[in-house]
């Protein structure tokens, strides 16, 4: 099954098929000022056919950050806007379909809370683990451990410099 999916990827170089300009990325944008585009948010979403989607989206659990960053990416791809204009325009979405949800009196989550699972790094796993065991044997190895947690996190903010990071 894995090799059906790779099969239906885009062939290499096929982004350099097209004519230049051809895609709506590739023209300048239809609003350029953050005020054009809050305009156009607040027209597409008050509109009765959006709103009674992103009701019925919200009501089965999405967050209003996840539906805001999808409205936005999508018409950065339909070349309504540049990415930095919908960044900057991504916290009046939220509002907007936050302050909608509420006047509909629906009850949803805004994305915006803090997480406190497990973030998935091997350090972060580790850290967990080591947690874990501490709090099933209190033993006085305890100072051990803490030492071994803190490594953990010193060698992780080492390598947490990105690719443009000097090296020591």
């Amino acid at each position: 099954m894995d090799e059906e999916v790779m099969l239906d990827g885009p062939i290499p170089g096929q982004s350099l098929t097209a004519e230049l300009g051809a895609r709506p990325w590739q023209q300048p944008s239809q609003y350029a000022t953050v005020e054009e585009a809050i305009d156009y948010y607040v027209t597409r979403i008050e509109s009765e056919e959006v709103t009674t989607q992103l009701l019925d989206v919200l009501e089965m659990g999405v967050p209003v950050t996840t539906v805001a960053n999808a409205m936005q990416s999508s018409s950065v791809m339909e070349g309504k806007h540049t990415v930095d204009v919908g960044m900057l325009v991504l916290p009046v979405i939220i509002e907007l379909i936050s302050l909608i949800a509420d006047a509909a009196k629906i009850k949803y989550t805004s994305g915006l809370e803090g997480d406190d699972r497990v973030r998935g790094s091997l350090v972060d796993k580790a850290v967990m683990k080591l947690k874990a065991k501490r709090n099933e044997e209190d033993t006085e190895e305890e100072p051990e451990n803490e030492m071994l947690i803190e490594e953990m996190k010193t060698a992780a903010d080492e390598r947490a410099g990105g690719l443009m990071a000097r090296r020591n």
